[in-house]
């Protein structure tokens, strides 16, 4: 590693171009963000500023503090950020407006966003043509009712900003009330890491911290693409390439911002960008697992394998050697599209790393087989023992705030605190700890939710945020199952599309939330490397008669159940801390986090110190991986969807500053594009290999592998299958077989 004088000095050689701030280079303009932002926060700007400058940001998983973090002392603000603004500093909506929702049943998302918060309870009985004002005691015990059966009701929690407060308390109502089916947003991001990497390495988080990539000798991203996702974190690569980290990409299209970046708050980045990907490889959609196999293979055949390592650390490795003998190079050039060429040339730079990262996102774990997909990536660490050490770690990134928090917290259907399994003997500790039983079978997930729904065997749903319309494969299906339950409560700060769906027998809820810096006491967060961060209330306006999320559940539980209510309610967030530290072990010293800035990493910088790995003998567990039986039928095309200007769900602009993609964009190879008479803005409906979905947009040629398209989420999800899952983790395959067809101009 250099050192930091080294670090400090000019190096065109990573400069991505000699033009002024890239003038005339397509890329994002993050100063016109810092003006938007300003226009949008109007009437409220020292209010936006306190939360800036005073709490913990609510956006991606890297868990600034203010505008700064623990990686590095410089100025940190994402555009995802700025962006959020608006949301938490907005005026209550005009509850006139739903007195009939014809009108706004019409509106795009961003556009009820925009109406402003939602101020007090609002009710509509089927029938109505919207909803009505009401009070909070009308309200809970409207709902409590229906939530005494645990077998008939189902609760979901997003990801987006939810502090580990709002989950720990939620999951603890839902089992008080007889039920584990409790899941939150990670199950569509991440659950496919949990699982392997709870089978593999024992424990469901980042190894690693990310000082990490700074002085690593390579980092790789697979299926990941932070400069859209974790924009933060491209001022880390920043540092990391100054520090002479290669940076290397395995990927079915060259991201543009992957490529070169423009850091905005780095004086040398924003005038002359930053080339940032310096290998990249291109794979199928879905062929990640023959490229990484093949990567192995390569690894094993030139004895680059740390075989004394794997020895000492690991199990299970020569069943793997076995299995990657046994496929062929013509097998995982077929699947992956890549050479056995390009993979060599991987296994090199593993093989002559001495510390290596490996950062993976949902391009990754959303396939029906996406567990495998994880195993085949941890493979890769443990035969090079690039875990448990300085520079090197296994990182799945998180998208999103509240994701590491949410599982770890137990809001999952498939989890207790801590992220124990359901079992006999795990729900009798929590049952001990809390005062009341617990149940032992798993519960229903997001997407089992919504089947039970559309099957009339669920009465009703709790949501916590999200939009199941916008973020579940098949909007129509999933429309149907919500229009089917007798009771939905919306618990959210802003109106969405789900709540204007009418029941055809039953009762829709609005519950106003509060934002997490509205909270008395203040909440925490934990962000992708395991730090638990302490966000402080921030002085400002409050809204109408928002209430904190761990008080609504709790509040409906106990009016659910009387008897249990001495044990459900908390005077106020620090118990719920100390709650939780009980609970989880490994969270010790959140109880005593109240100030701003606050924090302790869980683990401390490295999971696995040494090789030692959390599991029943103490060693890492290789895992044979499969190739998956993928056919794609002649003339059809594997599609991704991707993400553009958005921050989960929520679409910021119609046009990626990247790389000029519309919403209703369909990226293709020039190769593809020429060999069907396709042109840059031609219409084109892409339609399922089975013929009864259809999703139209127009052409975007694209660095993109030639076979393979892309299309945005949530827009494209029509085109999915509700039906795929993967076996283990339950989240859906966001991924379609389709052929193109032209239409009429």
């Amino acid at each position: 590693m250099r050192n930091a004088r080294t670090r400090r000095r000019l190096d065109p050689r990573n400069w991505a171009s000699w033009k002024p701030f890239g003038i005339g280079e397509r890329k994002p303009n993050n100063y016109l963000e810092l003006v938007k932002a300003f226009r949008s926060v109007k009437g409220n700007r020292r209010y936006a500023w306190r939360l800036l400058t005073q709490g913990t940001c609510d956006g991606c998983a890297l868990g600034t503090k203010g505008m700064r973090d623990w990686t590095m002392d410089e100025v940190h603000l994402c555009n995802i950020r700025l962006r959020l603004l608006k949301l938490n500093t907005m005026p209550a909506l005009d509850v006139s407006l739903l007195a009939d929702v014809s009108g706004l049943e019409r509106m795009r998302s961003a556009e009820l966003r925009d109406l402003g918060r939602l101020p007090y309870p609002m009710l509509r009985r089927a029938g109505e043509p919207g909803f009505t004002r009401i009070g909070w005691d009308e309200a809970l015990d409207l709902a409590a009712p229906h939530l005494r059966d645990g077998s008939r009701f189902g609760v979901y929690l997003t990801s987006r900003g939810v502090p580990n407060e709002n989950y720990f308390a939620a999951q603890k109502a839902v089992r008080a009330l007889g039920s584990n089916s409790v899941d939150n947003a990670a199950r569509i991001c991440h659950s496919p890491s949990t699982v392997a990497l709870k089978q593999s390495i024992g424990a469901a988080a980042t190894t690693c911290s990310y000082t990490d990539w700074i002085g690593s000798d390579l980092i790789v991203f697979i299926g990941s693409n932070p400069s859209n996702n974790q924009p933060v974190a491209m001022k880390y690569l920043y540092h990391a390439k100054k520090a002479g980290t290669k940076v290397a990409m395995v990927n079915a299209y060259r991201e543009p911002g992957m490529d070169k970046y423009w850091v905005p708050s780095n004086a040398e980045s924003a005038l002359f960008g930053t080339k940032i990907t310096d290998h990249f490889f291109g794979v199928n959609v879905g062929g990640d697992i023959g490229f990484l196999n093949g990567v192995l293979k390569h690894l094993i055949e030139t004895g680059r394998v740390d075989e004394a390592w794997v020895a000492e650390h690991t199990t299970g490795f020569e069943e793997v050697r076995e299995a990657v003998a046994g496929q062929s190079w013509e097998e995982l050039e077929a699947l992956s599209g890549a050479t056995r060429e390009q993979m060599r040339e991987l296994a090199g730079l593993l093989g002559e790393a001495r510390s290596a990262v490996l950062v993976w996102s949902m391009g990754i774990t959303q396939h029906t087989y996406g567990e495998d997909n994880v195993r085949a990536i941890v493979n890769l660490a443990l035969s090079r023992g690039f875990v448990g050490r300085d520079h090197c770690g296994l990182m799945p990134i998180r998208g999103h705030s509240g994701v590491q928090g949410g599982a770890e917290m137990g809001a999952y259907a498939t989890g207790l605190p801590g992220g124990l399994p359901v079992t006999g003997e795990n729900a009798r500790r929590f049952a001990d700890l809390w005062g009341f039983e617990v149940p032992i079978a798993p519960g229903l997930t997001a997407t089992d939710m919504i089947d039970a729904a559309h099957a009339g065997e669920l009465d009703a749903l709790v949501s916590s945020g999200g939009n199941f319309l916008e973020v579940l494969p098949d909007p129509a299906y999933c429309r149907e199952a919500l229009s089917r339950l007798r009771l939905r409560v919306h618990v959210d700060i802003v109106l969405s599309s789900q709540m204007l769906v009418p029941a055809d027998d039953g009762d829709v809820l609005l519950l106003p939330a509060q934002t997490r810096y509205e909270m008395a006491g203040g909440v925490t967060e934990t962000s992708t490397e395991r730090r638990i961060i302490f966000s402080p209330e921030v002085e400002g306006p409050r809204i109408g008669e928002a209430r904190p999320e761990w008080r609504i559940f709790t509040e409906l539980a106990a009016r659910a159940r009387p008897e249990l209510a001495d044990r459900l309610r908390y005077s106020g967030t620090p118990e719920i801390r100390a709650d939780i530290e009980r609970a989880v072990p490994f969270y010790q010293g959140i109880a005593g986090l109240s100030e701003f800035g606050d924090n302790v990493q869980y683990g401390g910088r490295h999971l696995c110190p040494g090789g030692r790995f959390p599991t029943p003998d103490g060693r890492g567990r290789f895992a044979p991986v499969a190739l998956p039986a993928l056919e794609r039928p002649d003339g059809s095309f594997m599609v991704a969807t991707r993400r553009g200007k958005q921050f989960n769900s929520m679409v910021h602009e119609r046009r990626d500053g990247f790389n000029g993609a519309t919403r209703e964009a369909v990226l293709i190879s020039t190769h593809d594009a020429d060999r069907l008479g396709l042109a840059d803005g031609d219409a084109v409906e892409l339609r399922s290999v089975t013929g009864e979905r259809a999703f139209r947009g127009r052409v975007l040629r694209a660095p993109l592998m030639p076979g393979n398209l892309q299309i945005h989420w949530p827009e494209g999800n029509v085109l999915l299958d509700a039906s795929r899952r993967s076996p283990d983790a339950r989240i859906p395959d966001y991924n379609a077989l389709a052929t193109i067809t032209k239409l009429p101009a």
